[in-house]
């Protein structure tokens, strides 16, 4: 699948704010500063749809983009940025989880990790939250390009054996590389089959 029209459609503070219910959705959300915008960019070949910032943490709404007039890709905010106060991390985190466990047009979450460090205890808490949950998700590991491929392998074989603590089995993974544009065919094709699915 290629995207080809991307258009911003608005931030929204809570889900009662959010557009009616009518399309697909696909979140993507990680700990802040994990690359969001630049995938989500690179994914819609559109440099400056999600705002790069060199701050991280400046996603505080539901960002609504529409993907070819067929599916909408969420924006949400990032988790555990320590800069933020406790009350608004708490509040952000409350915007979240109501987002992810009520919105019944999302189709999956798309869960960022940053490749370049060590399993992260948000990442994992997170994760199992999903699980517990029963709410789809797959695992897009990000900057891959920071590494060498045999570092990256060492990385997320050490993410993955950190999860498996607590999973029997893992959903799917990409590695991708907003620089490279690494798993970009692979996370459209994923999104693309899961809509045929619902179509269908």
């Amino acid at each position: 699948m290629e995207i080809k029209e991307s258009k911003y459609i608005g931030s929204f503070p809570g889900i009662s704010k959010c557009p009616t219910p009518r399309l697909p959705e696909f979140a993507f959300i990680g700990r802040s500063n994990v690359g969001k915008s630049s995938l989500i960019n690179m994914l819609t070949g559109k440099k400056d749809l999600a705002h790069v910032s060199k701050k991280p943490g400046k996603t505080e709404a539901i960002n609504f983009y529409l993907i070819d007039d067929t599916w909408y890709l969420i924006d949400l905010p990032g988790y555990g940025y320590a800069a933020r106060s406790k009350s608004i991390r708490k509040k952000f985190g409350a915007m979240i989880m109501e987002y992810l466990s009520e919105r019944p047009t999302l189709q999956c979450a798309v869960v960022l990790i940053d490749a370049n460090v060590p399993p992260q205890k948000r990442d994992i808490e997170f994760i199992n939250w999903l699980g517990e949950n029963l709410i789809p998700f797959v695992i897009a590991y990000t900057k891959t390009d920071k590494l060498s491929n045999s570092k990256v392998d060492l990385q997320i074989e050490n993410i993955r054996n950190t999860l498996l603590e607590e999973w029997a089995e893992l959903p799917e993974q990409f590695i991708t590389s907003a620089v490279r544009k690494t798993g970009k065919d692979e996370i459209l094709s994923f999104i693309e089959s899961t809509n045929k699915a619902v179509v269908g």
